[in-house]
């Protein structure tokens, strides 16, 4: 399972709740047996209660008919993502309104295509403009479309429609989510309120550490200036006034090169590889071991972004034991703060940076 969270989903405890009855939990415990929920069925119990309890609730027929809904889509994204589990993945985000030949929907299609060459997959919203441009450039096969079910405007481009892969969604919170939890990468093309909002929040999920750190790159046409003029707005206002700091700037990259996107995407998982909260530490997985000397030049480098202690090299932690498939991989572990997160996007650099051992 890839944990869109840093570990916060792998760490919830999952003891059995009850829902106030012995004679009811047997009952429910032998339903989900009979229905044959050898994985995990303690959860689906959970599940099951929950529901049970909204019904006794009285919730309303819109909240019932909301959760359920939301449920059934969340199930039905989870089991189309579940056999490319073993890819990684890019979302591209841009305006829908943009032609196939203008210069931001050329640069979208090679970009899709050299992550394509590279081994990724691509994720878009699933429409025409610069959707439609990635998914030219990744191919069908290459493809996932997360659609939205809207009154205009948006419907699946010829690449995407009519593909097992192509999900679509009545609800904006729940697309987002799968956006999120699905991707190990982020670009961003020039586009509407749509583009803007998906960036944000990806933005906002970074800062507050509530999402893993990714690379975000947001592309423009050859000396374009939609992003830099954004980034003028966030220098001149928001930073001025205080509400962001230097730091978040190190949580995206500009760039009106194709090439220097794609760079900056594989650079990121060149040695580092994931990483995931184990209390109040952070213990980052890597593909390789660093040497003696790279991990004494990161204590020195990055004592601001320590809470206490030090950078230490090491194994997997006991409490990674639900995470067997990464237990061989070498490990950093320390304890940062948890409000520069930018600071801790620029120390995933460094370690991308630093010499490992033969």
């Amino acid at each position: 399972m890839q944990d869109f969270t840093g570990g916060a989903i792998h760490a919830l405890p999952t003891s059995h709740k009850s829902s106030g009855s012995a004679d009811f939990d047997q009952r429910i415990r032998q339903l989900v047996q009979d229905w044959g929920c050898a994985h995990s069925p303690g959860l689906i119990e959970e599940m099951i209660i929950t529901a049970l309890k909204l019904g006794r609730d009285q919730a309303t027929v819109a909240d019932l008919k909301l959760f359920s809904r939301s449920l059934k889509e969340l199930r039905y994204a989870a089991r189309v993502f579940s056999p490319y589990s073993k890819f990684r993945k890019v979302v591209v985000f841009g305006s829908a309104r943009i032609g196939p030949e203008e210069a931001e929907s050329l640069a979208a299609e090679e970009f899709a295509r050299e992550m394509r060459e590279r081994g990724f997959m691509i994720i878009t919203g699933g429409g025409d403009g610069i959707m439609g441009a990635a998914q030219r450039g990744a191919g069908r096969e290459n493809s996932f479309g997360l659609n939205i079910r809207l009154p205009f405007e948006q419907r699946a481009n010829e690449t995407i429609y009519g593909d097992p892969k192509l999900v679509n969604f009545n609800y904006f919170f729940t697309r987002k989510l799968n956006f999120v939890k699905e991707t190990h990468a982020v670009a961003l093309f020039p586009g509407g309120f749509g583009t803007l909002d998906e960036g944000f929040e990806v933005l906002t999920l970074m800062q507050t550490g509530k999402a893993r750190l990714l690379p975000l790159v947001l592309v423009d046409k050859p000396g374009g200036t939609y992003w830099k003029t954004w980034h003028s707005f966030l220098a001149e206002y928001l930073l001025k006034v205080g509400l962001i700091c230097e730091g978040d700037f190190d949580l995206f990259k500009i760039t009106d090169s194709v090439h220097e996107a794609v760079e900056e995407i594989l650079r990121f998982y060149k040695i580092y590889h994931s990483y995931r909260w184990v209390g109040n530490r952070m213990v980052v997985r890597l593909q390789r071991r660093l040497t003696p000397a790279a991990v004494a030049g990161l204590n020195a480098g990055f004592q601001d972004v320590l809470q206490d202690g030090a950078i230490v090299q090491g194994g997997a932690l006991p409490e990674e034991k639900n995470e067997p498939e990464l237990q061989e991989m070498a490990r950093l572990i320390l304890t940062p703060l948890r409000t520069n997160f930018g600071g801790i996007r620029r120390l995933i650099n460094a370690i991308n940076a630093s010499e490992v051992q033969e």
